[in-house]
């Protein structure tokens, strides 16, 4: 199984324009994000998807692999699909890492390939338990509920489920609630054809475009992790992480 990896990275983002080019600690965090998925063995080729050319410029010169893609894309899934087209590799899975985790854990990406191995896997995606009551309230946070076999059963921006007869404030302590990561594993032909669908009841209604792959009709399944590394998503997270990097 030929597994790659892709880096969506866009320069424009409301909150924090420019931010993949941003420093962390003498490293760009596109560089960053990079260099972590080198770390996984099972990653044969990493490569930046981009829209940008200062990214493409950068990565190139820090020895990476970049694609120039549309700026028209509404996702970075249907980006990574772009990449992958012009990049003239060939794969059996594409894992889409976010431009915006610099401290991604190679345990992670190993978990996400271990689980798009199983038989009949079309997509894996990675959850963490969630521990405190401001996360499952959170509709940043997104949600996810699993079936016994381990595969989504729904994604939500809301606690899933809801507790008919426990008080709110009780709720973590009666039932494991999941946060969602939004790292993913897809098969190629299965990227191919979520990108090729329209946006889905569920997904507009939640914001979530892993909802049209389930009303679909395909299949996700979810490795479980005790990790969760910061993203960057504004100039607040980026002074958190170097807060916490002491500099």
């Amino acid at each position: 199984m030929k597994v790659i990896a892709i880096i969506p990275a866009r320069y424009a983002s409301s909150r924090f324009p420019g931010k993949p080019l941003i420093d962390i600690g003498g490293k760009s965090m596109i560089q960053r994000v990079v260099e972590q998925a080198k770390q996984a063995e099972e990653i044969e080729e990493v490569i930046v998807a981009t829209d940008d050319k200062r990214i493409y410029d950068h990565v190139l010169s820090i020895g990476g692999h970049a694609v120039m893609t549309s700026p028209d894309h509404v996702s970075g899934t249907d980006r990574c699909l772009e990449a992958y087209d012009k990049s003239g590799t060939s794969a059996d899975v594409v894992l889409n890492i976010q431009g915006d985790e610099p401290f991604v854990d190679p345990t992670q990406l190993k978990a996400l390939i271990k689980c798009i191995g199983g038989n009949g896997v079309e997509i894996a995606t990675l959850a963490k338990k969630i521990e405190h009551e401001e996360t499952l309230f959170d509709p940043n946070k997104v949600k996810v509920v699993c079936g016994q076999n381990g595969r989504a059963i729904y994604f939500s921006r809301h606690p899933i489920p809801f507790q008919k007869s426990i008080p709110q404030k009780l709720w973590l302590d009666n039932f494991d609630y999941y946060k969602h990561l939004g790292l993913y594993a897809y098969r190629v032909d299965v990227l191919r054809e979520i990108c090729a669908m329209n946006p889905s009841p569920l997904e507009l209604a939640e914001s979530l475009e892993q909802l049209r792959w389930l009303e679909n009709g395909k299949n996700i399944s979810v490795a479980f992790t005790e990790i969760e590394t910061p993203a960057i998503d504004t100039p607040d997270d980026l002074q958190f992480v170097l807060n916490k990097m002491g500099m």
